[in-house]
């Protein structure tokens, strides 16, 4: 943004602006108006801020009981902690990898080195063969002998691995990864959303074995090296939702928690922001709060309820429904760490879709831990109810136990349970679903049609930090030069 004036400054201390919505879309976008002097009031409606990043005390054992970590394309998530004075905090997962397990006639194999989003750059190697047999190899071989792809043409990343390298690639290697990673089934993936460039690399080179050499080499040339695809913070991805806490408060952000608007009234050039909140005793208050502009950054739900009248946002998008179950053991048995920091698994082969042996992965945690074992088991997917979504919490964390103890080749006994906890999240439909790009611009540009109103968040920017962070900054830079320059 251009460099204030006294001019804009005062103009700027002229612009109330409302952020509903506490998440990390929220918050940054709160940042970004407070920190150029204007008044910024945050609402959320519960008693927590953080949206998909929360944490929970397991028998004394802080964890994430959501997001655990962010992609570091962009760059854009690592500036903002490094702003916030965690820098030092960053910390990349420990080595050892990770595991498939449901693999037909195999059980459960280490996931093969290279590659990418599960598609082999080798499907001679012999992590590779490991998994797919030596049928599946040949098959995956014929690959180099097939016309190349036309650009453009195949739009399904499912579809187009199996075309290329066989059904077994795509179920076996492909299928835990986009279940694991983006909650869908890779024939709905769209290709160019979780590769680009892949399909003009495949044009290019002949191959798709030869287009993800050609894509690995260009990453690595930028000095995305393999295992560096994310961080996580010492002490959890929580530090970072307290960090931007104190700096809105620093920053003279009014933040109210168990906040929940109820409706936004166009008031001639303003807004009117009802408000309910529940007193002590249980009573219902309202309050109207005048607003120069608003940023919805809520769940696609509640930001349909709220811009309902004032933008055409379509069709609603179908949201995955996500269970996590945290358990702490006492377990020696997996001090070896068995199956790596994690496993991902073979959709249909399990009920639970993935597994993270968090004390594995993250050197903070395992010394919290004090000898102790955490692990996270994840539930649902599109289109998939959670399996956990009927029992209560005591047989949620049995079933967790279960599929824990099957996905990790180890008994793990009730008794080694010390501590369990159970999160739900709806997330916002991924953005590497196809259609999903198309139906997010229409409803951006819905949106931006409304003078005074920007909206934020997964729904719109995708599901990560990594695109939520910097999206929010760019939609509050639109809405901060229209108050300020009209």
């Amino acid at each position: 943004m251009t460099e204030q004036t006294p001019e804009l400054a005062a103009r700027a201390a002229e612009q109330h602006v409302v952020v509903i919505g506490g998440g990390i879309g929220g918050l940054v976008a709160a940042r970004e108006c407070a920190k150029v002097g204007m008044p910024v009031t945050l609402l959320e409606a519960s008693e927590e801020l953080g949206g998909s990043i929360r944490r929970a005390e397991v028998d004394g054992i802080v964890v994430d009981a959501g997001a655990e970590s962010y992609a570091t394309r962009g760059g854009h998530v690592r500036a903002l902690v490094t702003e916030l004075g965690l820098g030092d905090r960053i910390v990349t997962p420990e080595g050892g990898g990770a595991w498939l397990d449901g693999i037909p006639e195999v059980g459960a194999a280490p996931i093969p080195k290279g590659g990418l989003l599960g598609i082999p750059e080798n499907p001679f190697q012999d992590d590779v063969r490991r998994v797919l047999g030596t049928r599946g190899v040949w098959r995956a071989y014929l690959d180099r002998l097939r016309p190349p792809l036309t650009i453009g043409h195949e739009k399904s990343l499912g579809r187009l691995v199996a075309t290329r390298m066989g059904e077994k690639v795509r179920d076996r290697l492909v299928a835990p990864v986009t279940a694991g990673v983006y909650s869908a089934h890779p024939d709905d993936v769209d290709v160019e959303a979780v590769a680009p460039g892949l399909s003009a690399a495949l044009t290019r080179v002949g191959s798709l074995s030869g287009a993800v050499a050609v894509l690995r080499g260009e990453r690595e040339q930028k000095g995305a090296a393999p295992g560096s695809a994310v961080e996580g913070l010492v002490g959890g991805m929580s530090t970072l939702v307290d960090a931007l806490r104190a700096d809105l408060e620093e920053l003279g952000v009014d933040i109210r928690t168990g906040a929940r608007v109820a409706r936004l009234v166009r008031d001639g050039g303003a807004w009117t922001v009802q408000i309910e909140t529940i007193t002590e005793e249980g009573d219902a208050e309202s309050e109207d709060v005048r607003a120069d502009a608003v940023v919805v950054a809520t769940s696609e739900p509640a930001a349909r309820a709220l811009l309902t009248g004032h933008a055409d946002l379509g069709e609603p998008a179908v949201a995955p429904e996500i269970e996590i179950v945290t358990l702490v053991l006492n377990a020696p048995e997996l001090d070896a760490a068995p199956r790596g920091t994690g496993v991902l698994t073979v959709p249909g082969s399990r009920i639970a879709k993935a597994l993270t042996h968090s004390t594995a992965k993250w050197g903070w945690l395992r010394e919290a831990a004090a000898g102790r074992h955490v692990v996270r088991v994840s539930f649902g997917s599109q289109g998939e109810v959670p399996a956990t979504a009927a029992l209560d919490d005591a047989d949620a964390a049995q079933l967790a136990l279960a599929q824990a103890s099957a996905m990790l080749g180890v008994t793990l006994r009730p008794e080694q349970v010390v501590g369990a906890h159970r999160a739900r999240h709806v997330q916002a439909q991924p953005a590497s679903v196809i259609g999903s790009a198309e139906r997010r611009t229409a409803a951006r540009a819905a949106v931006r049609a409304v003078p005074g109103v920007a909206a934020v968040g997964a729904w719109l920017a995708g599901t990560g930090l990594a695109q939520v962070v910097p999206d929010a900054v760019a939609e509050t830079d639109r809405l901060r030069r229209a108050l300020l320059f009209g």
